[in-house]
């Protein structure tokens, strides 16, 4: 009998369970959760630590939620837009005032730049590119960290602003916004707002609104256009309340003027400070209030990646023939834009020659630029040679050419990061000492003062104007006091006390004072800083006359 061999049959059985494989997606929301941690606990310790301009910002949040004041700018000055503190000051109407509710919505907005990011760079180059930019700003040093989280004007809400701006033009340019309509406003609200918020953003909101010209000015000359200028002119509202009401040396352009002027320096003294430290340093890959000769190399290697990707961004405009294709190329050439004409610009300052250190701030805009700054070496590693045209030595090393650079950024963003989590227990005492010396003032009875700039508003802030100050300089002459009330009440005390820095020419000088003028006073040293208790009255501020013009 033959055998009839038949075929042979899957045996049912349980299913293999599906391997899990990483998408770009998922990595970067793993990067971002981990920045976003990252930066929550440096908030909750307190790192980096607060200083006297932040605290006017909470005093504004705190007068704001007890609606007795609604400033247009914070105290003391004319220009930066009290944004932030019209965002903390629901928060402090449920909760009451304090720095981590102050610095919560900064978080916020960082966690909206990252999804903004994402997206943007996703539309104009590739998911893993996004993924490898959102990766990147997961990190952060000590610059990064005080210009996302310290609320002291403008730079928390500057990087949302601006990437929210490209990505709308972008969108709009594509035709993938369903309601184009409140896009338009939108965009118009946001752009007016950054002439009230901070100027420093001007750049990426003048090339977003030049990219929006180009690919879609038809639709600017009808409802679209009408759209977007009345969110411009909503947005617009405050800073014209102000130019329109203020002296013509307090208005916007008068104020900026001003803030531009500063000491001469040599251009190339410019330069220097601009591209060898101020960049780096504003970028993320510097110490703690230095920037090392070797992590320098940054600042040299980033404008020959600016100028490469624009050649390429050109090329590629150049031979785009769908309309998508243009957008998107236009769209990169308008992050470069920006880019450089937000360097251009810090290098045209003294301050990137005098102070490139602390200046370094002005920069803060550039992560927006990020994914177009390192295209040209992600293209050369995932793309070497142009898909394919060059033999497989030279792939392999245009890919070693291309990775070396881009794995020194991510290790030196990421070593300055470590640095500063090394450091923030030493960086958590500042403010222990502040939250110390609020507790001797009290034990003290202490409820008047005079100090430094740098002490007075935080220790108003932190007792919530239970204790409040006067600020006196180093030549025993009345400080800058930014918000005028506070020096009223401590010139009406009776023995006002004097809190000063340990060691210091303002302390050395009360102090010589208090002996020549033989003033009985008790004096003792806590938390970093001299306290000098008189028993009777000081002539101290010294009230000297205004110097005649002339």
């Amino acid at each position: 009998m033959a055998l009839v061999t038949l075929p042979q049959l899957p045996v049912a059985g349980p299913t293999a369970p599906a391997r899990w494989r990483p998408t770009a997606g998922r990595v970067a929301v793993g990067f971002a959760l981990l920045g976003l941690g990252y930066r929550l606990a440096m908030l909750l310790a307190e790192v980096p630590p607060s200083n006297s301009d932040e605290a006017v910002t909470g005093l504004v949040a705190a007068h704001v939620a007890q609606g007795r004041a609604f400033p247009l700018f914070f105290y003391g000055q004319y220009y930066m837009g009290a944004l932030e503190s019209y965002l903390a000051a629901p928060l402090f109407a449920l909760l009451g005032s304090s720095t981590f509710l102050l610095r919560l919505p900064n978080l916020l907005l960082y966690a909206v730049f990252l999804t903004l990011m994402w997206r943007l760079t996703r539309r104009l180059y590739t998911p893993w590119l996004a993924s490898v930019t959102v990766g990147l700003l997961a990190l952060g040093s000590e610059r990064i960290l005080k210009n996302q989280l310290i609320a002291a004007g403008g730079y928390p809400e500057m990087n949302p602003a601006g990437a929210l701006l490209v990505l709308l033009a972008v969108n709009l340019g594509l035709g993938l916004v369903r309601r184009p309509g409140p896009a338009y406003a939108g965009f118009g609200l946001v752009a007016g707002l950054t002439l009230w918020d901070d100027w420093l953003v001007l750049p990426y909101v003048a090339v977003a609104g030049g990219l929006l010209l180009v690919v879609r000015r038809r639709d600017l000359a009808g409802r679209p256009g009408f759209a977007l200028g009345a969110g411009l002119l909503v947005g617009l509202v405050p800073i014209l309340v102000h130019n329109l009401t203020a002296a013509p040396e307090h208005r916007s352009l008068a104020v900026y003027a001003a803030l531009g002027e500063g000491a001469p320096a040599a251009w190339w003294d410019r330069l220097g400070g601009a591209f060898l430290i101020g960049l780096p340093m504003g970028t993320g890959v510097c110490d703690p209030g230095r920037c090392l000769p070797w992590q320098r190399w940054w600042g040299v290697v980033c404008p020959l990646l600016l100028v490469v990707a624009a050649v390429l961004a050109w090329r590629g405009l150049r031979r785009a023939g769908r309309r998508t294709d243009r957008v998107r190329q236009g769209g990169r050439l308008a992050l470069l834009a920006g880019a450089a004409l937000t360097l251009s610009l810090y290098a045209g300052s003294s301050a990137a020659a005098h102070t490139p250190v602390e200046s370094s701030r002005y920069l803060s805009c550039l992560l927006i630029s990020t994914p177009a700054l390192l295209w040209p070496l992600w293209s050369a590693l995932t793309r070497p040679g142009g898909a394919g045209r060059a033999s497989a030595p030279t792939r392999r090393l245009l890919r070693r050419a291309a990775g070396v650079p881009l794995a020194a950024l991510a290790g030196s963003m990421a070593l300055a990061s470590t640095t500063l989590i090394g450091a923030a227990p030493g960086l958590s005492r500042h403010a222990e000492q502040r939250r110390d010396l609020v507790g001797t003032l009290d034990r003290l009875g202490v409820s008047h003062f005079y100090a430094d700039y740098w002490t007075c508003n935080t220790v108003i802030f932190l007792t919530r104007e239970r204790i409040v100050c006067g600020v006196i300089r180093d030549d025993l002459d009345t400080g800058w006091d930014r918000y005028p009330a506070y020096p009223a009440q401590v010139a009406r005390a009776d023995r006002p006390a004097f809190v000063l820095p340990v060691g210091s020419a303002l302390s050395t000088a009360v102090r010589d004072r208090l002996r020549d003028g033989r003033v009985p006073h008790a004096g003792l040293t806590v938390a970093g800083y001299d306290i000098y208790l008189p028993e009777t009255r000081v002539d101290l501020p010294i009230a000297r006359p205004p110097v005649p013009a002339g």
